[in-house]
């Protein structure tokens, strides 16, 4: 479970968001605060994964908020929560993992989660993402794992998708299957391994399938019969 902690200075807001949060059975909210003073008073004493927090509070606002917590050496991610949608660029530039609109959507937040999972396993306890030896024109290359959308395999090789281009993998999807599970990757098919962060859209197909629509990538990602069940409970679904 992710331990989170809801700041929003109105009450009916951090309820309705306990509330959703709590309908994914994937987030434990451990604290609730009002405030930016009292956000980093229940942090100190609950420690959290992330802080689902809003950009317009009295005082202190929730960007400086953000912009404080980067400076700490395991900081909690970040994922906004406003009504107001022109402050997301300004988010992104304090490193929030993602940014969600009020009134917020179910399968939106469990975007959003998909997210944290992905960033608090590959950044707790100072972990830097792994790195993937690929080749590219001749050359050997290292393709950081945060920057993989989806892995396909051909043969005995694999080809590595990111959201400039594609790298030539000589290590076999059973492998990086392997090395990448608990870092947010997910295999779908007996030929694709996924990101679950870049999960953007689920779509039922006829026999009981799904499609998978990621980030960036015009091509679906099929989603074999038997992983249904198993990608539904990983996205919370």
């Amino acid at each position: 479970m992710i331990k989170a902690i809801i700041v929003d200075d109105e009450a009916p807001a951090r309820s309705e968001l306990r509330f959703l949060l709590g309908e994914t059975q994937q987030v434990e909210v451990v604290a609730e605060a009002t405030n930016v003073r009292e956000a980093i008073e229940r942090l100190k004493d609950k420690g959290a994964d992330v802080m689902f927090l809003d950009v317009n509070m009295p005082g202190a606002n929730g960007i400086q908020l953000a912009e404080a917590l980067s400076r700490l050496k395991f900081p909690p991610a970040i994922v906004f929560v406003t009504a107001y949608s022109e402050h997301a660029a300004r988010a992104f530039d304090v490193n929030a993992v993602d940014y969600l609109v009020k009134p917020v959507e179910s399968d939106r937040l469990i975007q959003a989660i998909s997210k944290v999972k992905h960033h608090v396993l590959t950044y707790s306890k100072g972990q830097q993402p792994e790195r993937i030896p690929v080749e590219k024109s001749g050359k050997k290359l290292l393709v950081s794992t945060d920057k993989i959308h989806y892995i396909m395999a051909k043969d005995d090789y694999s080809y590595l998708h990111t959201d400039a281009d594609r790298y030539l993998s000589t290590v076999s999807l059973a492998q990086l299957e392997a090395k990448l599970e608990l870092q947010g990757f997910f295999r779908v098919h007996r030929r694709y391994l996924v990101n679950l962060a870049c999960v953007e859209e689920v779509s039922p197909v006829s026999g009981g399938t799904l499609l998978l629509t990621l980030t960036g990538e015009e091509e679906s990602i099929p989603v074999s019969r038997r992983r249904v069940a198993s990608l539904k409970k990983a996205l919370g679904l």
